[in-house]
């Protein structure tokens, strides 16, 4: 019985420890996600905007 109570206990250790290291890669993972998207909206704010075809025999 002490060997069960003993494996139970390493076990549900392992499964906390891999929970954590799950929870801190999501976060990450968020973390990552929202700052590319930012980055990229503000490297589209920052390039000229091109101009069409239509747009240029108008201004012509």
């Amino acid at each position: 019985m002490n060997n069960l109570i003993l494996f139970v206990n390493q076990f549900l250790s392992y499964i906390l420890v891999m929970a954590i290291i799950v929870i801190v890669g999501g976060i990450g993972f968020v973390i990552g996600v929202k700052w590319r998207k930012a980055k990229d909206a503000k490297a589209a704010l920052d390039m000229p905007q091109e101009v069409s075809g239509d747009e240029k025999t108008q201004i012509s």
